[in-house]
């Protein structure tokens, strides 16, 4: 089962290289990882898709909060949460695969960001399911790059 996991820190310097070493000492594997400042500038966010049973997630988290610049540690996973990813790819698109493409663009609510008379860049931002669909639909076209940021996710508020 894949993890997602959120842990706030103090913004300062080499603190993500400890949390990742940390990680690699114990043999843990990270899928995905972003980090960034918060609404407060002095405290950073990381999120990441840790695969590993409940077991494992539970030590990932003890250990993580040992660490000194660590303010807040939360297994997301369980918890109703927006999700979002970022990817930018680059396909072939010549002729008349250009109006499909454009079209594939314009039903999964994406962009294409740049031109060029042999590709089209598009940026897709969504859930995973999303961006996987239309990665899937785009493959055949013939995809040149392809960049992809881990997952952001933020709670849900509650309802009152």
């Amino acid at each position: 089962m894949k993890h997602l996991i959120s842990v706030e820190v103090e913004n300062r310097f080499g603190v993500l290289a400890r949390i990742t070493t940390l990680f690699s000492a114990r043999g843990f594997n990270i899928d995905s990882l972003t980090v960034g400042e918060t609404e407060d500038p002095t405290i950073s966010r990381i999120t990441m898709v840790v695969p590993g049973d409940d077991q494992l997630i539970e030590q990932v988290i003890k250990q993580l909060r040992k660490l000194i610049d660590v303010i807040k540690v939360v297994d997301l996973t369980q918890k109703e949460t927006i999700t979002r990813e970022l990817v930018m790819v680059r396909v072939s698109a010549r002729g008349r695969d250009r109006d499909e493409i454009m079209r594939l663009v314009e039903i999964f609510r994406a962009r294409i960001v740049d031109v060029h008379s042999g590709s089209f860049t598009i940026e897709i931002t969504g859930t995973e399911e999303k961006i996987n669909g239309i990665l899937t639909l785009l493959r055949p076209f013939g995809v040149k790059k392809l960049l992809r940021t881990g997952k952001i996710a933020m709670v849900r508020e509650e309802k009152v």
